[in-house]
């Protein structure tokens, strides 16, 4: 070969080598998930290292996962813009609004629905009936005031109970409370929390109780089964770690099919690993419900857009759901 064509070469290699970023992917995962039956997928994926294994066939030998649990999405979006966490978890809203707020700078995605469940507003008070029934006297404990999925369902509630313009009738009645601290507090009676919205297991614990009755059922507002969690990251974050990425998407696909396949297997694995006090024929009651589905599939998701868009809680306005997630479950049927 001349000379020239080898300087050629050469120079043409150095070129692309500039054009093409290369980076060292992370070897200590951070991620984080929330209290409940929900997040079962994540819990399967932490207790079998899921995505130990699949970082391997990744070519990432040593990937070094760290597990946090937080009591509500808010707290996990600081944590993953602050550079702390690499993927977070939590309900459909949270993940709207930091979708919305860092699309020019973070653009933070989900990487997939985790599940569809419907979420009941619980109380013991005998005289709600409906949500118009609460008075100032009663106290809603939810995950997060006003961001959370819980929050931003009783506000499009209070606006199809009270009309146009009141979807905040019922914000003041709220309370930011982690789901064992508000069934612990509703279940008691004792404190001046008279209704909580939660999610499985707690609902179902809840309604377990004579002195307790639902007031509120999300699928009932939505119009159908929705997402309830999603998990998220962000482009950066999936672009310098595409290996990282791929194990974790693997990961979790694993655990949900574990989860569809054997349903006593996943109550008997949700019971070990929570330490959750229930009966395994309960919790095998919960994921036997037809509304009860894990799933990467989004449902639902833009109705949450729309109303957020609508009551000025989002300024942006996707075209398509596609817009929230990133490209590896496109061709899943989502809404």
């Amino acid at each position: 070969m001349k000379l020239t064509s080898v300087l050629a070469i050469s120079v043409a290699t150095a070129f692309m080598a500039m054009a093409t970023p290369s980076y060292a992917e992370v070897s200590e995962l951070e991620v984080a998930e929330q209290y409940g039956i929900s997040y079962l997928p994540m819990m399967i994926m932490e207790d079998q290292k899921l995505v130990e294994k699949y970082a391997k066939e990744e070519g990432i030998p040593d990937l070094k996962v760290s597990w946090a649990k937080f009591a509500g999405g808010n707290v996990m979006n600081d944590a993953l813009l602050s550079g702390s966490l690499h993927f977070a978890s939590g309900g459909v809203a949270p993940l709207i609004t930091l979708w919305a707020k860092t699309r020019t700078n973070y653009q933070i995605k989900a990487v997939s629905a985790l599940n569809s469940m419907p979420l009941y507003l619980t109380t013991n008070n005998p005289n709600v009936k409906t949500i118009k029934d609460f008075t100032d006297k009663d106290k809603i404990a939810l995950p997060a005031v006003k961001v959370s999925i819980q929050a931003v369902t009783l506000q499009m509630a209070a606006e199809q109970a009270f009309g146009p313009g009141q979807q905040n009738k019922l914000d003041s009645l709220t309370v930011s409370m982690s789901h064992p601290d508000g069934e612990t507090a509703l279940l008691s009676g004792n404190s001046e929390i008279s209704g909580h919205f939660s999610s499985p297991p707690f609902q179902y614990q809840e309604l377990a109780a004579p002195h307790i009755h639902t007031v509120l059922d999300s699928y009932q507002v939505l119009g159908g089964p929705a997402s309830f969690n999603l998990i998220w990251t962000t482009t950066k974050f999936r672009n310098e770690n595409p290996k990282v990425y791929a194990a974790f998407f693997k990961a979790l696909n694993d655990a949900i099919g574990q989860i569809n396949k054997d349903k006593p297997w996943a109550a008997d694995a949700y019971l070990r690993i929570s330490k959750d006090k229930d009966s395994k024929a309960h919790i095998l009651g919960m994921l036997n419900d037809p509304n009860v589905v894990f799933t990467t599939t989004p449902q639902n998701v833009l109705k949450y857009v729309n109303f957020m868009n609508k009551i000025g809680s989002i300024k942006a306005q996707p075209t398509s759901w596609k817009d929230l997630f990133f490209p590896e479950v496109y061709a899943l049927p989502g809404s």
